[in-house]
């Protein structure tokens, strides 16, 4: 059995441990909140503004290259969002795990298949293995705006526009609660208008009449449109991402704070048998020694 001095140096440092993980929790939980209010306010604007791209698109039977689904798919370019640090559970493993199994059942179907990290912990798993990584963009949650996902979005529009790739598709962890996320790979380019259903379109706006002048005109109208979908849609991944990882490291941290709460009860235990058992040894010594006298 550890003497009384190093089973007292563990308690002291596992005291110190839960104060750390308590601290880190209530951060997590406040930048949770503040990242949920913005998902939960991004999820509709960015609906409703595929509804009217539909809308508009199916009247005016407008043709655009970022709706324009190529006849066959050979070159894909895979952006996937992880994060900078750990001690948030799974949420980075889960994402390491799926796009790995991505890649081995996908790294022979395409020609070409291109990866773009952003978030250092999936950017360093996949070099761990050799698999190349064309970027890594780093800082997402100090950074996060949609300044940087307009940014992001207009370069990757570029390679999609010059025919460098034929579709452009995330991996994130979606956002559902604090303690649940969900590993999601979605096609952001092209823009799949199948998504919106025709009642759905038309109940954002009465149907367009083929006698409408439109004013600019609509090809430039979708033009724009889709432009701030695209930006609209990287951002609002990102901001899932970013939520989904607040949720986990709070929740992570929730977990290993009540663990040194159960360690400090074992070893507050340990410790005081340890000391009673020292106690009693040495009052037998000294009435032993009594009874020699």
């Amino acid at each position: 059995m550890a003497n009384l001095k190093d089973i007292r140096a563990r308690i002291d440092s596992t005291k110190n441990t839960q104060q750390i993980t308590r601290a880190m929790k209530l951060v997590s939980a406040s930048k949770l909140r503040k990242a949920q209010h913005q998902i939960v306010n991004m999820r509709p604007y960015a609906h409703s503004l595929l509804k009217v791209i539909a809308n508009i698109a199916a009247t005016e039977r407008v043709n655009h290259p970022l709706i324009t689904v190529k006849p066959e798919v050979k070159k894909v370019l895979l952006i996937v969002i992880s994060s900078d640090r750990g001690l948030c559970g799974s949420f980075n493993s889960s994402i390491n795990k799926f796009t790995e199994n991505y890649l081995r059942q996908n790294q022979e179907k395409y020609e070409k298949l291109d990866i773009l990290c952003i978030g250092r912990k999936a950017s360093d798993y996949l070099l761990r293995r050799r698999v190349t990584v064309s970027e890594t963009m780093t800082r997402l949650d100090k950074d996060i705006c949609y300044a940087l996902a307009s940014q992001m979005a207009d370069r990757a529009m570029k390679h999609y526009i010059k025919n460098e790739y034929d579709e452009i598709r995330f991996i994130y962890n979606e956002f559902k609660s604090a303690i649940s996320q969900k590993v999601v790979t979605e096609t952001l380019l092209p823009v799949d208008l199948a998504k919106v259903k025709p009642e759905e379109a038309e109940n954002i706006f009465p149907p367009f009449s083929n006698d409408m002048l439109f004013e600019p005109h609509p090809d430039r109208m979708i033009d724009q449109l889709l432009v701030k979908h695209f930006s609209v849609q990287v951002f609002r991944c990102m901001a899932e991402s970013v939520a989904a990882e607040h949720g986990a490291r709070m929740t992570a941290m929730e977990n290993a704070t009540n663990n040194a709460k159960e360690v400090l009860a074992k070893l507050t235990l340990t410790y005081n048998k340890a000391r009673q058992e020292k106690i009693t040894t040495e009052l037998i010594e000294i009435v032993s020694g009594a009874e020699a006298l």
